[in-house]
């Protein structure tokens, strides 16, 4: 069983790769906006990312980037996105499963004859 730190991260993660690969020339700044998280959170997590091999950042003439780069999956990132998006699925069917159990619960309490 996974601590719900880690589960955060890897959520994080899958996000982060998520974004990357619909739209690589996002900047730093765009890209924690629409996570959510501070630009150096975000830092943090790209560098991981890039250290564990999974992004790269290429230079791109024509990104609007002003830094002239793009993030990209490498091959092993895209295989762990892969990996991230089963993963982040089940847990987010599991807790689907809870809520729904615990909404028939409620309901069936607040139905309660007086």
């Amino acid at each position: 069983m996974t601590s719900r730190r880690n589960d955060l991260q890897e959520d994080t993660n899958f996000r982060v790769m998520q974004l990357l690969q619909e739209n690589p020339d996002l900047t730093q700044r765009e890209l924690a906006k629409k996570l959510g998280v501070s630009v150096g959170g975000l830092n943090y997590c790209l560098k991981a990312l890039m250290e564990k091999g999974l992004v790269k950042m290429q230079n791109f003439t024509h990104s609007k980037n002003k830094f002239g780069y793009v993030y990209v999956l490498t091959p092993r990132g895209i295989a762990e996105k892969a990996k991230l998006t089963s993963n982040f699925l089940k847990r987010k069917m599991e807790e689907y499963e809870s809520l729904k159990a615990e909404i028939e619960a409620l309901t069936i309490e607040v139905n309660k004859p007086k």
